[in-house]
């Protein structure tokens, strides 16, 4: 035997250089990530032209009662140099919200494809019932009775989307059918509304009866404006999200469906029945924004011209969202990384196995091309069926090449092992998004200790020296 041959780097070095690498695999890492949030902006633009023309998320308002009034106002100009002031006749609106409304609404849904990608979209059925009184404390508004005209007043209803308004919309008063306009109110908005002579109201209250039928996608929101609301909900959907200011009362979640009520008054909407505004001015039932994506609708105005709506929202959510579920997984790609060139260590400073800095990389990039297997396979399989068919690749693929590097079936095992653990904890975490944390750092602890345990006795700065023949 000759005496020495050469010199290997130190365990310490070994560690460093390890380190370096799996920091380096960051840039491809990021870019897995970059390429999962572009095609989920391109799963949204396709959803968006599954939608188009079938009509929006949509947020329902109404009925809500507007009276013209002439009101006095006053104004100054300058004339000949100097400030006049003058009295001049307006028309405002007194806003009436009804005593009480019950609303029944049931949802249809459907899923839609196109290509690799799904929207869900909806058919709705509305019906109701309002009862409208002026309140006893009318005069504390400063409108007076006298200068209403009853005669001109409108029935006013806010859908967010209008493009989804069904065929023949119907609402009565006392049995008598009254004739729809397009829009929000004659001066405009979002919805459908009827001129009603209102001369009654003086005396007795008004009830509307009302059904309606609309298309939407994604969710669907009440804005209540009554002294007392009451909405019921019923769909054959099985996963409802409830969001928006106002949750159910009630509900009941099965395979078959969901139902859910709600009751809500006017002192939790933090608002009277009656509120008066410049004609013109957009009013609560014609400000209808569409809910945003998402359990939670956008708000839409109540308190007056220009202040947020509050709106009880239900989502119609898919179960599993694919791109949400890569872009979670791909967060944990260093702890692949990690644990993986942590076992090549200890087979390369414990066992006496030498790994090379180009067997690191090339196993460190089979873990990353595995969120891209992911991705892909999970756009057209779904996630779990993606998620084993990848993690089974890549699993394969590394155990036979560290048989060649390590040189030993035995020593592959240990490394095919430890990555179907990690996948399989992996999915645990995603599925678990409670525990993730707990599980997560019990894993990080537990191979510590092992390390720990492993090099309890290792000198990191001594240079290991090889014989040569």
């Amino acid at each position: 035997m000759a005496l020495i041959a050469g010199r290997e780097r130190t365990p310490g070095f070994k560690l460093l250089l390890a380190i370096l690498i799996g920091l380096a695999l960051a840039i491809p890492l990021f870019s897995v990530w970059a390429l999962v949030y572009d095609r989920q902006s391109q799963s949204e633009e396709a959803t968006g032209s599954i939608t188009a023309g079938w009509g929006g998320p949509q947020s329902i308002t109404g009925p809500v009662l507007v009276i013209p009034y002439r009101a006095s106002a006053t104004e100054t100009v300058i004339q000949n140099g100097q400030s006049v002031t003058r009295s001049t006749e307006v028309v405002r609106e007194l806003s009436l919200a009804a005593e009480v409304a019950e609303v029944s609404t049931d949802i249809r849904p459907e899923r839609r494809k196109r290509s690799i990608y799904e929207a869900v979209v909806y058919d709705s059925t509305v019906r109701g019932r309002a009862r409208f009184a002026f309140p006893a404390d009318l005069d504390r508004t400063g409108v007076d009775p006298a200068t209403m005209d009853l005669s001109r007043a409108e029935l006013r209803f806010g859908l967010s989307d209008p493009r989804g308004l069904g065929g023949n919309p119907q609402v009565s008063v006392g049995g008598r059918p009254l004739r729809l306009q397009p829009g929000g109110g004659s001066s405009g908005g979002r919805g459908f509304f009827a001129w009603i002579d209102a001369g009654g109201l003086r005396n007795a209250p008004l009830a509307v009866d009302y059904s309606y039928a609309f298309r939407g996608n994604s969710s669907i929101a009440l804005a209540p404006e009554a002294g007392e609301t009451r909405w019921t909900v019923r769909s054959s959907w099985p996963h409802p999200s409830f969001g928006g200011e106002f949750l159910p009362d009630r509900r009941t979640i099965s395979d078959s469906g969901f139902s859910a009520s709600y009751r809500v008054g006017n002192l939790a909407l933090g608002r009277s029945l009656v509120s008066t505004a410049e004609r013109g001015r957009t009013s609560g039932a014609e400000r209808v924004a569409p809910p945003a994506r998402g359990p939670a609708a956008e708000t839409i105005d109540v308190t007056g011209p220009g202040a947020p709506l509050q709106t009880a929202a239900i989502s119609l959510i898919q179960p599993v969202d694919p791109y949400s579920q890569v872009d979670r997984a791909t967060k944990y790609g260093f702890l692949f990384i990690g644990f993986t060139f942590l076992a090549l260590l200890m087979f390369d400073v414990v066992a006496g196995v030498r790994v090379s800095p180009v067997e690191y990389l090339l196993m460190g990039a089979a873990l990353v091309l595995f969120f891209v297997l992911l991705l892909a396979f999970a756009e057209i399989l779904g996630f779990t069926p993606a998620y084993l068919l990848a993690s089974a690749a890549v699993v394969g693929l590394n155990t036979a090449y560290s048989a060649a590097i390590l040189g030993s079936w035995r020593r592959a095992w240990v490394i095919g092992g430890l990555l179907a653990g990690l996948y399989a904890v992996l999915y645990v975490l995603l599925s678990l998004e409670a525990f993730s944390l707990l599980i997560g750092s019990l894993l990080l602890f537990a191979a510590l200790a092992g390390v720990m345990y492993a090099t309890r006795r290792l000198d990191w700065s001594a240079v290991r020296r090889t014989e040569a023949d």
